[in-house]
Formats: structure tokens, sequence, C-alpha cells
């Protein structure tokens, strides 16, 4: 059996071992040939030989064990050699990454506004009742909810409808004068081309002394706002509702595709929304146990801007993650 122990530390390859065994454990192989001699073998000598026979078997079992795991790591080793990629080196088709124009567009806003001197402020996104609706001056049952349908838990506590409740919950923590804006996800009960489940708020916020915050005050802030952000374009202030702002209004700057001449987007009208605003109204501060104080307040969708810097006509596309979409902001 010598040879065949030497056979098969000589052996180069899996595929070489292979043979090997099929030539030592076989139907027909080496070992299969000694045990069936052992019948013709006189009785007193047949445990021997039985007793050697196995010994030979595990003992070549074992060899060509090792022998294989031996050849598999230096194949693997081999193999990973010839694959081997200096990941340092220079690709001429490397690309450049950027960020989602939904990240970019918020980056822009929340910019513009620290240079103004506001502060950013953030919250979690699991939020209760009071904070999201109550001390906005939206009691339960009010019909404005209707607008902000969301999904709801246990005890009273949904995912925030939009980013407000930060609103609430620094003025209960903080006393003013304050000066801030809140970014972050908020979630509604929305699908179609221009609203999604998920999405994207900025609100600012700006509390001071009774007298000291006007209309005034935040019409000329969101005029030089929405240049920043679109450039030469036109404002108007509308009269709206919000439960908490009064006086309200909604925001429009003249149609970024049209220049104002009316188009499909706009509706023919020349005109398009693009943020809600209004003065903070006493009921708010009531609920936070603020007083003698005045303020203002606004908020944005993140997409709705991004949608209309960069002409994008379907709001979902901008979270399925289309390369095509998204290579174009490179």
């Amino acid at each position: 059996m010598k040879e065949w122990y030497d056979a098969i530390k000589e052996a180069q390859s899996v595929e070489r071992l292979e043979e090997i065994r099929i030539s030592v454990f076989g139907k027909k192989g080496v070992l299969a040939e000694q045990f069936a001699k052992m019948k013709s073998a006189p009785n007193e000598e047949k445990a021997q030989i039985a007793k050697e026979l196995n010994t030979h078997k595990s003992g070549l079992t074992d060899e060509l064990m090792q022998r294989r795991i031996t050849l598999q790591t230096l194949e693997l080793e081999a193999a990973m050699k010839a694959e081997f990629i200096d990941v340092t080196l220079f690709s001429s088709n490397s690309q450049a990454g950027a960020l989602h124009p939904v990240m970019e567009t918020m980056d822009r806003i929340i910019e513009y506004f620290t240079a103004m001197n506001f502060a950013v402020k953030t919250g979690t996104m699991v939020e209760d009742d009071f904070n999201n609706f109550e001390a906005l001056n939206l009691p339960k049952y009010h019909p404005a909810r209707d607008m902000q349908d969301t999904f709801y838990f246990k005890d009273e506590m949904l995912l925030r409808t939009h980013t407000s409740p930060v609103q609430i919950r620094t003025m209960m923590n903080t006393k003013p004068p304050i000066r801030m804006i809140a970014p972050g996800a908020v979630f509604r009960r929305d699908y179609d081309i221009t609203h999604t489940p998920m999405f994207h708020q900025v609100e600012g916020l700006l509390v001071d002394e009774e007298g000291k915050v006007s209309f005034a005050n935040l019409k000329y802030i969101l005029e030089d706002f929405l240049k920043y952000m679109f450039g030469d374009v036109e404002v108007r202030f509308r009269p709206s509702f919000f439960p908490f702002t009064e006086p309200s209004a909604e925001v429009d700057i003249s149609c970024v595709f049209c220049k104002g001449k009316g188009c499909r987007v706009c509706s023919k009208t020349g005109w398009l929304e693009v943020l809600g605003c209004g003065i903070v109204d006493p009921n708010v501060f009531d609920a936070v146990k603020y007083k003698n104080v005045s303020g203002y307040a606004f908020g944005l969708g993140v997409e709705r801007f991004a949608m209309l810097i960069h002409q994008i006509g379907d709001l979902r596309s901008l979270f399925e993650g289309d390369i095509k979409l998204l290579e174009q902001f490179q």
C-alpha cells in the first residue's frame, strides 16, 4: 500500500487526487480486490488481514482528506492572486458620486436659513397626538385633520405629519426669542404624481416679544428666500387657512417652466404654489404657555422644490432609485 500513500502525497491537483481515490476505494479498486482475496485466506489469518486492510483504509482516507484540503487551499490562493485588483489604481471609467436631488435641495434650504441666523432643530419621527395636532390648534375631530391623515400606533402615537412638533417641543423647552427651522421626514396617507407617503419638510418659526414680529417681516424673508432658490421669479401671497397661523397665506412663484405665460405644469395660471405661512395663532402660544409674544411660521415640501428646480415630472421617481435619473445629478 506504500505506493498509494506516496501517490497521494505527490498529487498536484484535485483531479489527480480523485483518480487515486477511485483506484483505491472504487468497486474495482485496490482495497476491494484485497478484501475479496480474504475469502481464500486461511481462517486463522482472516482477522489479521481484515485489521491491516481497515487500518490502511482509515489511513488512506485521512491522507486523501488532508491532501485535498491542501490542494484546494493552494488553488484558492492562486485564483485570488490571479484575480487581484489594486483598488487604489486610478480608473478613467470611475464615476463621481453626487447628492440625491432631495438632499441637495434640503442642504441649499438649510444653507440659506442658517446664514440668516436660524438654528436647525430636529426631532423624533414618532410623535404623540398633543405635539402633532392639539398644541397646533387641531383638536380631536377637527376637519383639518383629514388633510393630514397619517399612520397611527397605540396610545395616540403616530408618525408625524409635519415637522411642526419640533417647534412645539422647542417652545416648551426654550424661552423666547426663538429663530429656528425644522427639517426632516414626515408621513401622510397620500400617493400620486405630486405626493408620496413619506416626504421631507422644512418648517420655520420665529418668536419674539409682542409687537416685534409682523407679516411684513415674514413677507420679506420668504421673498428673499424664494429668489435665492429659484432666481428671478415673482412672488405673491394668497389668503388661506391653516389652524396654527392667523392670518395665513399660500405663497406662489411665477412658473419656472413658462416664465408666467401659462403652461400645463401651472394649469395655465402662470403661478406655482410652493409653501404656506402665517402669523402664529394665539392658541398655539397658549398651548406652550407663552405670553406677550408674537411670531411667524412657514413650511415647505423639499421634494416640491427639487421637482421645480430640476424639472422632474413625477415626485415618485425621486424614491425609485432609477440610475438613469440619478446619474443626471453627478
